[in-house]
């Protein structure tokens, strides 16, 4: 049976990758064991030992914390992503321009990377939440759970990024993405805080962000807190935002590689 071109592409990313995940030791399992330890053990024991807070209900910080730091963990896996080493495929190493002269067409490089990002994902957010189970946040069964929200919201953020990079003449841009984006997104999106808390005028932003979305639906299914929407609406959205995403990417792979 014939493989599809956008899976062969994915397993370029994956060959490639094996020569340099060492290097992704750190991220994959020391960094989530010090933001649980920094921020759901060590704070959370001030935010606990000064009384059960309404927004957490009869949950410690640690148990609130954990799957919005798993989703949002997603989103940043996803833009490292489709971020600078897309960049450099199409305009430092020109790898796609290369790929192309294959029977490869620009949709099978949008689909191969798509599919690397959902795998690297997977990798994250299983030990991101294996981790986050192991310090009791919630249990195994929910930690499952948490990596599918985390899924949908990684590959939300992967899709947009995509579509972002690819119209780009330069790495200028995305340097303001994460200064800009990713980094307020990961701070003011309901990850450490609930967003009631910010002002009124800027919750309607954090409503409109796949985030707050994702981490809405990561500690629903978690550990069964409301959501401020139904469950459907926070999937919808994020299945809106990739749909939008990959009709972007796929036109701004095509015009940038083709024409």
């Amino acid at each position: 049976m014939a493989v599809p071109a956008s899976i062969r592409f994915m397993e370029a990313q994956l060959l490639a990758y094996k020569r340099v995940w060492k290097g992704s030791l750190f991220t994959s399992f020391i960094s989530p064991t010090l933001y649980l330890l920094a921020m759901g053990v060590g704070l959370g024991s001030l935010v606990d030992g000064g009384g059960n807070s309404p927004a957490f209900g009869e949950l410690s910080y640690l148990q609130w914390l954990a799957p919005g730091l798993v989703a949002a963990t997603a989103m940043q896996t996803s833009a490292g992503e489709a971020s600078f080493p897309v960049m450099a495929g199409i305009k430092w190493r020109k790898t796609y321009q290369v790929a192309l002269n294959s029977p490869l067409s620009p949709v099978n490089l949008v689909s191969g990377l798509l599919a690397w990002v959902v795998i690297r994902l997977l990798t994250v957010t299983v030990v991101f939440a294996g981790i986050a189970s192991l310090f009791g946040a919630f249990t195994l069964s929910a930690a499952f759970m948490t990596i599918l929200a985390a899924l949908l919201t990684g590959i939300a953020f992967a899709a947009l990024i995509l579509a972002f990079t690819s119209r780009l003449e330069d790495d200028t841009g995305l340097s303001m993405l994460f200064r800009f984006g990713i980094v307020p997104l990961f701070l003011f999106s309901g990850t450490f805080f609930p967003i009631s808390q910010l002002p009124a005028a800027v919750r309607p932003i954090a409503y409109g962000t796949p985030l707050w979305h994702g981490v809405e639906l990561a500690r629903s299914w978690a550990i069964d807190v409301p959501t401020t929407f139904p469950v459907w609406v926070h999937i919808t959205v994020l299945a809106g935002f990739t749909v939008l995403g990959l009709l972007l990417a796929r036109w701004g792979f095509h015009k940038r590689l083709i024409t």
